[in-house]
């Protein structure tokens, strides 16, 4: 099939080989967006040899701004496989990428993450680059840019979906289970190495969970650093509940307690809300015995003082009982929603009254039902439920 010829491409060229040669060199991006805004899903194939190997070279030496050489390069590696990424860029220079300070190189070697979810195979491929693996989800949690952070949501969401060893749901009967559709995205059941990675392995989970409790240095230190990477877990955490329940609720893996002094007054300083009679923290938070993310991050993570990080988590409890509805049906699910509801709301009216209030915040169609899916989580309420 024929293509429409690109301008430029000769000037484009030069300017490659020269920074290729001289990395110092100052980058024309004007070049780089004249030709990136000719591409097409046509012309972009026979340009990925011409082109990427040079890109990947630039980028492993320059070091001034590379937003604009970043920008071509996910262009161009749109039609590339995972497993064709990693013979252009080795899993140490991704590591790399993740560690700079600038946010395009962050975006770009998760966009290449973002490719394992193509095929359960390379998600396992992935799994067992445990040191890539760690260093995402410390550039996931530890980033300042939204960017950043919106991008690794999005990848380690899908990620772990294709990895989900549970078979994808039936097809909806009902008009209002369609949400229920749109929940996964997987075709068929994954190996589920990344969930262990995630979930069961100590050093992996442990640094996950040291980022959202203020144990890592990155976190530790600065608490809108912190409150950035509460509120990214807490977004997530309602997706990964409806892939599997099981594995966000419950977990081998207890990290110890750490030396660490939080004390409010340093919450404070560094612009989080505060209560007044609080008295300092002089540890983290901490999961409980055998309990899983699910439960340490709507129990145990959140400063309920600091009033931005409390409405996120109204926010986050009103997704998870949303999609919990739509999920299939367990006992073991309906009893750990009841108790996590339970201690959530002791003591917390503007939770209770936020979850009371959704079956009237609701499309007309889903009230009834999402009223009667609120009586059997939160029987203690089921009468204010029934007559509002």
């Amino acid at each position: 099939m024929e293509t429409t010829p690109i301008t430029g491409l000769d000037e484009f060229d030069k300017h490659l080989d020269d920074l290729v040669q001289d990395p110092a060199l100052t980058l024309n991006p004007k070049l780089f967006d004249d030709v990136e805004l000719q591409l097409t899903e046509a012309n972009i194939p026979p340009l990925i040899p011409r082109f990427l190997p040079r890109l990947t070279a630039i980028l492993k030496q320059y070091n001034e701004n590379p937003a604009a050489i970043v920008s071509l390069t996910i262009k161009l590696l749109g039609p590339v496989s995972f497993t064709e990424v990693l013979q252009l860029a080795s899993p140490d220079e991704l590591v790399q990428a993740l560690d700079s300070p600038a946010p395009a190189p962050n975006i770009l070697a998760m966009t290449v993450f973002h490719k394992a979810a193509a095929r359960p195979a390379d998600v396992a491929t992935l799994s067992n680059l445990t040191h890539l693996v760690a260093a995402f989800i410390h550039r996931w949690l530890a980033a300042p840019y939204v960017e950043v952070g919106e991008k690794g949501s999005k990848v380690l969401g899908d990620l772990l979906d294709v990895d989900c060893e549970l078979p994808p749901p039936p097809p909806t009967t009902r008009p209002t289970d369609a949400a229920h559709t749109e929940l996964v995205i997987r075709k068929a059941p994954g190996q589920g190495r990344l969930w262990r990675l995630l979930f069961n392995d100590r050093a992996t989970y442990g640094l996950l969970l040291d980022l959202i409790s203020g144990r890592h240095p990155d976190t530790a230190g600065d608490y809108h650093q912190l409150s950035l990477a509460q509120g990214r877990v807490l977004r997530i955490l309602p997706r990964l509940a409806s892939i599997d329940f099981r594995a966000v609720s419950r977990s081998p893996v207890t990290t110890p307690p750490t030396p660490v002094h939080l004390t409010n007054g340093q919450h404070d300083s560094e612009g989080g809300g505060g209560g007044e009679g609080e008295q300092p923290s002089s540890d983290p938070p901490r999961p409980g015995e055998g309990e899983g993310l699910l439960q340490f991050a709507a129990l145990r993570m959140v400063r309920k003082a600091d009033v931005l990080m409390h409405l996120s988590l109204v926010d986050f409890f009103e997704a998870l009982v949303s999609l919990m509805r739509v999920t299939e049906d367990s006992p073991a699910k309906v009893e750990t929603l009841r108790a996590l509801l339970a201690e959530a709301t002791a003591g917390d009216d503007v939770l209770r009254e936020a979850l009371l209030s959704l079956p009237d915040r609701t499309v007309e169609e889903e009230a009834d039902d999402l009223r009667r899916w609120l009586q059997e989580v939160m029987p203690g309420d089921a009468v204010r439920l029934a007559v509002r």
